[in-house]
């Protein structure tokens, strides 16, 4: 194992919440084009149902949970399984009034312009976590 820290996302799987879309779409923002060489994810289906490679990643570098309602269903599985997250974001707190989301599937420009700053959040705790491990 290399010494580069790397950091692993969890996103919520919801598929029936436009908001579980959106931060499925944020984090793919991040993970493919915004910071690809610091970031990998963590498949929260597998990881519940008891993939150990991923519980181990988790365990062992620092993680950020996406999820997209109250439930925090990848922030609690993560911390069930591998302890304290790094940082947590719940896509509902990006959700400004007259906002409310209702695709799933094809996210309209006003839920795409969430899930941007939903990619925001998490590029700048990536960069927060990265720095903190420099020093």
């Amino acid at each position: 194992m290399d010494n580069k820290i790397k950091v692993g996302i969890v996103s919520c799987s919801g598929e029936d919440l436009p908001e579980g879309s959106i931060s499925r779409l944020a984090t793919l923002e991040v993970l493919l084009k915004r910071k690809p060489l610091d970031t990998t994810t963590i498949c929260l289906p597998l990881y519940i149902a008891g993939g150990e490679g991923d519980r181990l990643f988790a365990k062992n570098y620092p993680t950020i949970t996406v999820d997209g309602c109250d439930k925090l269903c990848a922030k609690k599985a993560t911390e069930k399984y591998s302890g304290r997250v790094s940082h947590s974001i719940n896509v509902k707190d990006f959700i400004k009034d007259g906002e409310e989301p209702v695709n799933r599937r094809n996210l309209n420009n006003k839920e795409k312009e969430i899930a941007n700053r939903v990619a925001n959040e998490i590029e700048k705790n990536v960069d927060r976590i990265l720095r903190k491990g420099r020093d």
